[in-house]
């Protein structure tokens, strides 16, 4: 059984281009401030208001590094003699998107908790956990509800 059948008419509408990325952007990033908002809540016991600035801050932090890491990866990317995203490329593409992200996000976390660099850290992993997760839920129920993209269908 496959996770998702190209057969399988969207829930919502067909949404393809540009609007299909704003779109999906969009929701991604409210949908993981508001899980991060309650996470730091209940991990941390600070109060929504502290919680939620510095999820929407992360979150305003990985969207601009996405960009920036992204566009520096292809540009290293298309001066390689071997074309293609080999697994190895997948991988360092993975880690050096998480650990720069990381070396932003866990100082930011041991500032505005006043904690330490281990506990922010701590956190950090607990995010990326969570985020490989929801990635994966929020990919598969996106496509449900809005098709697949063109280059998919």
């Amino acid at each position: 059984m496959s996770v998702h059948s190209s057969s399988a008419p969207p829930l919502f509408c067909q949404l393809q281009g540009p609007w299909r990325r704003v779109v999906f952007v969009t929701l991604y990033e409210l949908i993981a401030i508001v899980a991060a908002t309650l996470g730091f809540m209940l991990f941390t016991g600070a109060g929504a208001g502290h919680s939620g600035v510095i999820s929407a801050v992360s979150s305003a932090i990985a969207v601009v590094w996405n960009v920036a890491f992204n566009a520096l990866f292809e540009r290293w990317e298309s001066r390689q003699a071997r074309r293609g995203r080999s697994l190895a490329r997948r991988v360092a593409h993975a880690i050096g998107f998480e650990g720069g992200l990381g070396l932003m996000l866990v100082p930011l976390f041991a500032w505005w908790f006043g904690v330490g660099l281990w506990e922010a850290l701590v956190m950090d992993l607990g995010l990326m956990l969570f985020f490989l997760v929801y990635t994966f839920v929020f990919n598969w129920g996106f496509d449900r509800g809005f098709g697949l993209p063109a280059s998919a269908a």
